[in-house]
């Protein structure tokens, strides 16, 4: 489960929520523009836009869970299981395979605009990165500083949602989940008013409570109502430590702490990461379930016109500045 979303201030920002039971050791991943891809379905491409994100790098590979290109545009792609569905190649189609997707898009396109077009011609397979990793399957979140899709490959063919929350979870389908906030429209950040009956001496006793009604559990339809009701309602100056802070607190409006969404044999889903990508920029913020400091990556500050993949292990142990230490 996870839960990914997109801010704007003076700069953009786009990052996710990373829920999960175990971690692969993802890395944040700089692939700067002339590491080589094989596309299976398409063909070698040599150069393209520089990529930061988070990956698992396997056999030199970047696997990208959310990442941003040197232009502005980001992606990333979140579970949809039970509702994902990858075809066999077609012809005429430009036949990509899940794993391959994010860098297809990034590696290529500067605005969602652009990103339209491919889609037009895309047909997501069902080939696997190797044996042991297997087609995860997903729904991805696609957004430039104006706008922002969804794309879900299912049974029916390739569904392409216009996104105007800038937020995306996991199931149900996307179109259902932008219709469920139709029941949250009532929410407000304001103080409420007595609508309830005019007869009875109803009267405010705390601050809040015009939120009321809004969803705390830890499902993903929840989830996407909460997050969207924060991020709509954001507000925050437009310097970059306030902006990076206001992207962290919409996330942590979702974020799962131990203990409390157990998935079986003693195991437990947890925030193992969360992001915030300053897009205009290209530098990368993360924070860790143990680590909630803010750690930074610039990939302005790598050769962005090389060919090898740059690799920073993520910092996961919690570092407490003591204030009055000796």
């Amino acid at each position: 489960m996870c839960t990914a979303a997109t801010y704007k201030t003076k700069d953009f920002y786009f990052g996710r929520t990373l829920d999960n039971d175990f971690s692969y050791g993802e890395e944040v991943t700089v692939t700067p523009r002339n590491y080589r891809f094989d596309f299976g379905g398409i063909g070698t491409v040599q150069s393209h836009y520089a990529i930061i994100g988070m990956a698992h790098v396997e056999k030199d590979y970047p696997l990208y869970y959310d990442a941003v290109n040197e232009k502005g545009l980001g992606m990333a792609g979140l579970n949809f299981v039970g509702n994902a569905y990858y075809a066999g190649h077609i012809k005429d189609k430009d036949n990509v395979a899940s794993f391959e997707f994010i860098p297809w898009i990034l590696g290529q396109c500067e605005t969602v605009k652009e990103a339209r077009v491919l889609l037009d011609r895309i047909n997501l397979v069902d080939t696997p990165f190797s044996e042991k990793l297997l087609p995860a399957q997903l729904h991805w979140l696609i957004a430039d500083r104006d706008e922002a899709l969804t794309v879900e490959a299912v049974k029916d063919g390739v569904n392409i949602y216009d996104n105007p929350a800038g937020v995306l979870t996991n199931n149900p389908t996307f179109d259902k989940q932008i219709f469920q906030l139709n029941n949250y429209m009532h929410l407000s950040p304001e103080v409420p008013e007595n609508s309830f009956s005019g007869r009875l001496p109803l009267s405010r006793y705390s601050l809040g409570m015009g939120a009321i009604g809004l969803p705390g559990d830890l499902s993903s339809q929840s989830r996407f109502v909460r997050a969207a009701f924060t991020k709509m309602n954001s507000v925050s100056a437009d310097s970059e430590p306030a902006s990076v802070s206001q992207f962290f607190h919409i996330l942590g409006s979702v974020d799962q702490p131990r203990g409390c969404n157990r998935i079986g044999d003693g195991k437990y889903e947890i925030t193992i990461y969360t992001s915030c990508c300053n897009a205009d920029k290209g530098i990368y913020y993360y924070t860790t379930y143990d680590n909630h400091r803010i750690t930074a990556v610039d990939m302005r500050n790598e050769d962005m016109d090389g060919a090898c993949l740059i690799r920073y292990p993520l910092i996961c142990e919690e570092q407490i500045k003591m204030q009055n230490g000796k």
